[in-house]
């Protein structure tokens, strides 16, 4: 007869190296797949990483995740398609080649051509791929590797083009001049949505400048001029280098600036100057006259002179505050309306840099003020910036190797002014500022020749369709991505780089005509046509059959860089078209993954259309504004319609101190050691039951512990515990199944608890609650099937006969091992397979090959009961404040106690108690229970304010609840206790959370409330009560005795006790009680033992000589 397999020790690793071996051998997964082929589908989108850089532990958790959904839909009888993706252009790969190649990005198509270059890239972007498939294996990650999809895959990438062209046809592509994010060191433009990546945005302290524009006195600016030898105008800037690019200042037409008379600070000169009163109080001090001041006073005093409103100086020049070049495309210093001027900080007057700011670029050309442009595309002044040409305007844009000037550009621009008594003020000054999100440099905004997608046109059809995802968490969905939505600006698709997708539009040099390619047979017959009309001599796509979707034949060209490059078409008038140069964003790349993964519309319509949209996604929460934007808005512009049902957004993985992790600071976790040290079961338990998944994990090894020690060493015990016995009473699960009415109630309560757990369990899973899920298994295990039904139902398994109420025990218990493992399986996927094949290898009550291919299991309604289930956790609750009892007085839990007392509310409490009083008496070691009233005089409660509640509830209010509550009288304590709430006034309503009620000590007695139970037990002692606590105490050494000498359960023994004064009584007159729990045949009290004798100390320093033979 087979056995239950038997485990001298719980080993994660070696059950995860053992089932992954076992799962690879089989092909599981692939059976997992082609066995639901004719099964409704479950659609999963996975977000595709880019395989330049080593998986890390976060990756571990958002995989996790989409692997535990994926897995329950299956078991739900899904069929849920997985397939993998890597992201294979965009920066972090060019970065990544440049760094190893030496080269910067004017180094492209000099040095090194675009050809060898993307040769570079297109090895480089699959660098860690093993690192990445080796990961996904080993925590259990069940996606399809073998057939993943390339984003630099020509297939791919004429899906992207044909949706391109899409919204091209839709007048949703267009060419415009505007001022862009934009990253030196990456050398190319970045979209909003990169932009508000995480992190991205940075607190800095950035040297800050009041500069003085010197007024022109003429007609325009006569109301200013009293006499006075020079005026100016001060405004305030966070970014001095762009003070030589200044061709106007704005002011806001309604607020009142004031000319006023004070001292430049750093000459102690007396000036006259003009800003906004309302920000006097910044730069000035009150109370002091102007004949007070004297040079190194640090506190400035001032006069008004006039007030003036900002309509009145409009139009006024100024003298150019830099002068090395002149703007060409318009007026230039003169002073300009603008309605985003405030006086919430600087001076209320704006300098504007129209090259380098959106909203002075718009309001500069709506007033025919022209632009200079002095920062080139590498971050660095241009040579009509004499005395700083060459140089970087931010410091960060230095390499290591680059010879740093002594002072940054700002400072130097500052010194300048300085010099020429041109500065009011300079400091540091603390703000925010947006950083590149791969390079980590600072960026700025440029003025580009962009290529753009129309977002705008659908942003109420946006944010209709988001409204219809259920995002989790639901604050992310309304917040997070409602709220960029509600702000959307134009998509900047245009990328001034090399390896990516090319834009597929073909342009003539005028602009007047243009087409965009959306598949490879239609670019090849526009090449014939240019061909005919003796533009091209040859066709790159000669070789191409059209309707033929081979590898093979999509592998004859490259619609990469430079090879689109080199292609001209002809216009329908004629002329030579040549292809727009820039890149697309690499966010559309990853965006497009639901069409061209598949091809679509070139291929697999069929399948398409099943799986769209998807019904899951999952990734961090930093693709919010990533990856979850960009499916939203292609397939709302494209497809009216959302690209995914339900997004879960995971939070980051953090430090156990709540730092973020990286290698310089050396708190990074390597996923693979951790794997290999506890197994994948006990890292994803960990994650997924520590925190929701969208909040941050503070990642602690220690916590991996506690969950491999509480929870799988509790299942683990659990299961060994069964197949122990089991294994001696040969049960097989042979036998007709037990009614469940012919069950003990311990039992039924079991069951009905396992059923009611189910139906949880499923519902959280269908809700996209992963944590609910994990906790709720773990209490069930723990304080239900372990530290309950079992501890209960011990005796059940290892006394008596082989009979109905025993194979009933091992019945129950079997079934709630094998529907944890189930319903368990989506999160520690590996445990729950080796114990459901180490149940069914010997029952073969269920003949599925894994576990992952078997069914969830149903919740039985019928088998519910929810009175048990009320009637059990009561027995529970009373327990526990029992034993909390105990350990307060230290009296051990098998001294027996006389007495324990129970208030009752009602005669269903007295009902329900009566119920399980043999479990109640068993469980608390006490002799008798005794029923007393509520309000039984013997029992005093007290009460008082929960200050930790109250306060942030409340706030100012606290003070009156207090009060109120100090003043409560009995009938108010009983009321809050059973009713839950308390009304203080008519605007303030307490509930039972709000205070913390207790019950007065009886002399001899130890009184506990909790949850509206309260106890009383009595700890008084009688020499019988110590006699049978002694008796216990000696079982317990003998059954230890037992498991050291390594007998069977079953073994039948003989003891011997030397004679001790101090225990002799209690032996004697508990004599058949400790042979009947030790298998003792015969227990002998004797003078003196010579041989084998083994001395064990039980308690109050008594100790006594035992020996014990097996018979």
């Amino acid at each position: 007869m087979s056995k239950y397999k038997e485990y001298k020790v719980l080993s994660l690793p070696n059950i995860h190296k053992d089932v992954l071996k076992r799962w690879n051998e089989e092909n599981i997964f692939e059976k997992c797949i082609n066995s639901s082929k004719e099964k409704p589908n479950f659609t999963f989108y996975e977000g595709p990483p880019s395989a330049n850089g080593m998986p890390g532990i976060h990756h571990v958790i958002a995989r996790t995740i989409k692997d535990l959904f994926c897995r329950y839909k299956t078991l739900k009888g899904y069929k849920v398609n997985r397939k993998a993706g890597w992201d294979t252009h965009g920066l972090p790969v060019e970065l990544g080649v440049e760094k190893n190649l030496g080269i910067t990005k004017e180094d492209i198509g000099k040095n090194i051509s675009i050809e060898d270059y993307n040769k570079a890239c297109r090895k480089d972007v699959m660098k860690y791929k093993g690192e990445w498939e080796k990961l996904t294996n080993e925590m259990g990650y069940w996606v399809d590797m073998d057939k993943p999809y390339l984003t630099y895959d020509n297939k791919y990438i004429e899906s992207v083009w044909w949706l391109l062209s899409e919204l091209h046809k839709k007048g949703l592509l267009y060419k415009g001049f505007t001022i862009q994010p934009y990253s030196p060191s990456a050398g190319t433009g970045l979209s909003t949505h990169e932009l508000n990546q995480p992190g991205c945005y940075r607190d800095v302290k950035d040297t800050s400048a009041v500069a003085m524009f010197k007024i022109v006195e003429d007609d325009k600016s006569s109301c200013l001029f009293d006499g006075e030898e020079e005026l100016s105008f001060i405004a305030w800037t966070t970014t001095p280098w762009t003070l030589p690019s200044n061709t106007a200042l704005a002011v806001g037409k309604k607020i009142t600036y004031v000319k006023v008379s004070t001292f430049n600070s750093y000459t102690s000169k007396p000036i006259t100057i003009v800003m906004a009163k309302d920000l006097l109080h910044k730069y000035f001090t009150e109370g002091i006259s102007l004949s007070d001041y004297k040079l190194g006073d640090k506190q400035l005093p001032y006069k008004i002179v006039k007030e003036y409103k900002g309509e009145e100086l409009n139009g006024i020049n100024y003298h150019q505050l830099l002068p090395y070049a002149q703007p060409t495309d318009g007026e230039a210093f003169r002073v300009i309306l603008a309605d985003f001027v405030t006086t919430e900080d600087g001076t209320g007057i704006v300098h504007l840099a129209p090259s380098f700011g959106a909203d002075d670029n718009l309001v500069a050309k709506q007033n025919g003020i022209g632009s200079l442009t002095l920062v080139d595309g590498q971050g660095k002044f241009t040579k009509e910036v004499t005395d700083l040409a060459g140089q970087y305007v931010k410091d960060e844009f230095y390499t290591d190797t680059d010879e740093k000037p002594k002072y940054p550009a700002d400072v130097q621009i500052v010194i300048n002014l300085k010099d020429n008594n041109r500065l009011f003020k300079s400091e540091k000054y603390e703000h925010s500022y947006p950083h590149c999100w791969r390079t980590d440099k600072p960026i700025l905004y440029y003025p580009m020749d962009s290529w753009f997608v129309k977002t705008t046109d659908y942003k109420q059809r946006m944010m209709e369709l988001n409204n219809t995802i259920n995002w989790k968490p639901k604050s992310t969905g309304e917040g997070r991505f409602g709220n960029w939505l509600e702000n959307l600006v134009d998509w900047n698709l245009s990328r001034s780089r090399f390896w990516g997708i090319p834009i597929p539009i073909w342009r003539t040099e005028d602009g007047s005509e243009e087409i965009c390619i959306s598949s490879v047979e239609m670019l090849q017959t526009e090449v014939e046509k240019s061909i005919s009309a003796g533009v091209m001599n040859t066709n790159p796509f000669d070789k191409f059959e059209v309707g033929n979707f081979s590898e093979e034949n999509y592998n004859t060209f490259d619609l990469h860089r430079p090879y689109v490059d080199d292609i001209i078409l002809v216009s329908s008038e004629g002329k030579s078209m040549k292809r727009e140069l820039d890149l697309i964003d690499v966010w559309f790349d990853s965006g497009s993954m639901p069409y061209a993964q598949l091809h679509y519309p070139f291929e697999n319509k069929d399948i398409f259309d099943k799986n769209y949209p998807a019904d899951f996604i999952a990734e961090g929460v930093d693709q919010t504004r990533g990856w979850f934007f960009t499916l939203h808005a292609i397939s709302t512009m494209l497809f009216d319609s959302v690209a995914y049902k339900n997004v879960v957004s995971n939070g980051l993985v953090l430090d156990k101190n709540g730092n973020k992790m990286s290698k310089r600071l050396g708190n990074a976790t390597d996923p693979f050691e951790t794997l290999d040290k506890y197994g994948a079961d006990a890292c994803r338990w960990y994650m997924i039951s520590n925190a929701q998944p969208w909040d941050n994990l503070k990642f602690d090894s220690s916590g991996i512990e506690e969950v491999q020690r509480k929870f799988f060493g509790t299942l683990y015990n659990t299961y060994s515990f069964f197949a122990l016995y089991a294994n001696i009473d040969g049960f097989t699960y042979s036998e007709e199944e037990i009614p469940l009415e012919k069950r003990t109630e311990i039992d039924r309560w079991i069951i009905s608890e396992l059923n009611t757990l189910i139906a949880e369990v499923e519902n959280n899973y269908e809700d996209y609650e992963p944590t609910k899920v994990s906790r709720l298994v773990q209490d069930f295990v723990i304080n239900k099937l372990s530290n309950w039904h079992i501890r209960l139902s011990r005796r059940r398994f290892w006394k008596g006969e082989y009979n109905t109420d025993k194979i009933s025990a091992y019945q129950t218990l079997y079934e709630c091992l094998n529907k944890v493992a189930a319903i368990s399986s989506p999160i520690a996927p590996f445990f729950m397979e080796q114990l459901y094949t180490d149940l069914n290898s010997v029952s073969g009550k269920y003949n599925a090959d894994s576990i992952h291919l078997s069914s969830f299991p149903k919740s039985e309604t019928n088998k519910i009961d929810r009175d048990l289930e009320e009637r059990m956790d009561l027995a529970q609750k009373i327990t526990t404040m029992a034993l909390s009892l105990r350990k307060k007085e230290r009296v051990r839990v098998r001294q027996p106690l006389q007495k324990i007392m129970i208030p009752i509310t009602g005669d269903k409490m007295k009902y329900q108690i009566n119920s399980i009083q043999d479990i109640l008496l068993s469980e608390l070691n006490v002799k008798e229970i005794e029923f007393i009233s509520d309000d039984a005089d013997i029992l005093t409660k007290q009460i008082k304010p929960n200050f930790k509640t109250l306060g942030p509830k409340f706030g100012k209010d606290m003070q009156i609840i207090v009060s109120r509550i100090n003043q409560f009288t009995t009938e108010d304590i009983k009321k809050i206790d059973l009713e839950g709430k308390f009304i203080i006034n008519q605007d303030i309503t307490i509930d039972i959370s709000d205070v913390e009620i207790s019950s007065a000590d009886i002399p001899g007695w130890q009184v506990m409330n909790q949850d509206g139970i309260t106890v009383a037990l009595d700890i008084t002692l009688s020499e019988e009560l110590k006699e049978e606590g002694l008796a216990r105490e000696l079982v317990n050494r003998i059954q230890n005795i037992r498991k050291d000498y390594d007998f069977e359960v079953t073994d039948k023994i003989e003891v011997d006790v030397e004679k001790n004064d101090k225990i002799d009584s209690s032996i004697s007159n508990n004599l058949s009680y400790i042979c009947g729990e030790t298998l003792a045949n015969s227990l002998n009290i004797v003078d003196v033992l010579k041989n084998d004798k083994i001395s064990v100390d039980l308690v109050d320093d008594i100790s006594v000589n035992i020996s014990i033979k097996k018979i």
